[in-house]
């Protein structure tokens, strides 16, 4: 099994009592950062020094719910939220949250509730940057597609090869140098543009 990095946390809450024991309940091994901040307002300026992976609030905060806050966290690249809302709010509060990827979890919540919560998103995470992993390579082969496809319409162009010609020509320069494809379209490319 691949070791995973560790990661950031900001617990935005009002409750010292609270944060002990989400902090208490964090896996040691996959948190590196943890922060705390008791209002909105801290927590904005933390958010703007620091980049976190997940941030929980445990609304109300002292001077804000934090609807927007978290709204605003959950669109950040690479950060999941986890928002705590009274019971009798939570239908209304996580309609809002959810469709801008926010999870919501009711309070009160039981310690097995809230370690649930961390560990989805911690797989959650996991799979996302799967996902962005897989996004980039496949980011880089297109750019590598097109970049070949260039140099090859140009040594059409510029050099009166068929297609069939530019693509072995790419091929065997490449394996010839011990180069990729791409280095190779590359000084095509610039030879000839």
């Amino acid at each position: 099994m691949a070791v995973q990095k560790p990661y950031s946390i900001l617990i935005v809450s009002g409750s010292e009592n609270f944060n002990s024991a989400i902090i208490s309940l964090l896996p040691k091994a996959s948190f590196e950062l943890i922060t705390t901040a008791s209002s909105v307002a801290e927590a904005k300026r933390k958010i703007l020094e620091n980049d976190f992976d997940f941030v929980v609030i445990n609304s109300p905060v002292n001077d804000d719910l934090g609807l927007r806050f978290a709204i605003d966290c959950g669109n950040l690249s690479g950060t999941l939220v986890l928002f705590l809302i009274q019971n009798e709010l939570y239908s209304e509060i996580y309609l809002k949250l959810s469709e801008n990827g926010v999870f919501t979890l009711s309070k009160p919540a039981s310690k097995q509730s809230m370690l649930t919560a961390l560990h989805w998103l911690l797989t959650a995470k996991r799979k996302l940057e799967t996902a962005e992993t897989k996004s980039i390579k496949m980011e880089d082969k297109m750019e590598e597609i097109r970049l070949v496809n260039k140099a090859k319409w140009l040594l059409i162009s510029k050099e009166d090869l068929l297609e069939p010609e530019a693509h072995k020509y790419l091929e065997k320069e490449a394996m010839n140098r011990c180069i990729t494809k791409k280095a190779v379209a590359l000084e095509i490319i610039e030879k000839y543009t």
